[in-house]
């Protein structure tokens, strides 16, 4: 039997840890593109135009991702309610 507390639980706090994680991305990504990209041009040579569209890519893939398979699922959870029995 499916234990849908507990998976509810999960999906919650999947939702929330990765949605911290998208909004620290985005966050830094906004407050310190230049010493990020410092960072990364010493590592792989990658011109400013490159690198800003590869960071516009991250997180639009990791927003579609999280909402996909963390905030979608854990709303449906929330939407089936209790009435099945674990």
């Amino acid at each position: 039997m499916v234990n849908y507390r507990k998976l509810k639980a999960f999906f919650l706090w999947c939702t929330i840890i990765n949605g911290c994680l998208l909004a620290l991305s985005t966050i830094v990504f906004i407050l310190a593109p230049e010493a990020i990209f410092q960072i990364h041009s010493k590592l792989l040579p990658v011109s400013q135009e490159t690198y800003n569209n590869a960071i516009y890519l991250f997180l639009g893939l990791f927003k579609i991702i999280w909402l996909t398979f963390n905030l979608v699922p854990y709303v449906a959870l929330r939407v089936i309610g209790d009435d099945h029995t674990d």
